[in-house]
């Protein structure tokens, strides 16, 4: 079973949500919390897999809890009694994986946490039979992201690939594969530059563009800094 935590400031709707539904037919045991700052400390003690939060609380909104539990592998899901979808594109950021609106039918809850469920299934199964292939695995995913979008490549982006928050997905790759995001970005490009600057037909200031520079100054300084050597010094042959 899964540990679930339900957030919501009204507590009838906090408790309704816990004890009326079903939760242990689909895998999860779930507690409910009327106050936000309470459940981010129970949340923080790692008791939990998901939380499911309403968006709007007075104490602590659900958005500010999102951000709070950035560095943390919990899947988050919204509650919401209308469709905010500023709210929605400010949580996208934080990793939140799916919002259900109230008042709650069964069947989103069966669809919305069946794909949850599933998700830290094969997580976990990864984990228990093959520790090092999981984050292996996240490491190739970014890597792959990284060549296809080295230009406009944005951690969040990545992150979302990978079902993970941005923070998270920051500390496996420093502490589990030993190269942070801006890292793998930059050598990325720098091999990217490498091989254009082989070919005559191409210009420092059209590579700086081409990789995601938007100044060619600064392409040409982190070039510098990579290889020692400046881009015009690389072309012609000295390394």
């Amino acid at each position: 079973m899964y540990r679930l935590a339900i957030v919501d400031d009204e507590k009838n709707i906090a408790e309704g949500i816990a004890q009326l539904f079903p939760w242990q037919d689909i895998g999860f045991v779930a507690d409910y919390f009327d106050n936000p700052l309470i459940a981010l400390n129970e949340i923080i003690s790692g008791k939990y897999d998901v939380l499911l939060s309403d968006i709007e609380m007075p104490e602590l909104s659900g958005i500010e809890l999102c951000k709070k539990l950035q560095h943390l592998n919990v899947i988050i899901v919204f509650l919401s009694s209308h469709q905010n979808y500023d709210y929605f594109r400010s949580a996208i950021q934080y990793g939140v994986t799916d919002y259900i609106l109230k008042p709650l039918k069964s069947a989103d809850v069966y669809t919305c946490f069946g794909k949850i469920k599933n998700l830290l299934d094969s997580r976990n199964s990864l984990k228990d039979d093959h520790p090092n292939s999981y984050y292996e695995q996240i490491k190739v995913s970014v890597e792959n992201y990284l060549s296809e979008n080295y230009r406009t490549a944005r951690l969040e982006d990545a992150a979302e690939k990978v079902h993970l928050s941005a923070s998270y997905l920051s500390s496996i790759l420093k502490e589990k594969c030993n190269s942070g995001f801006g890292d793998m970005l930059l050598k990325v490009r720098m091999e990217k530059a490498c091989n254009m600057l082989m070919d005559v037909s191409f210009k420092s200031y059209d590579i700086a563009y081409y990789i995601g520079y938007d100044n060619p100054k600064s392409f040409s300084r982190a070039f510098k800094n990579y290889y020692g050597v400046t881009p015009t010094e690389y072309k012609n042959g000295k390394r």
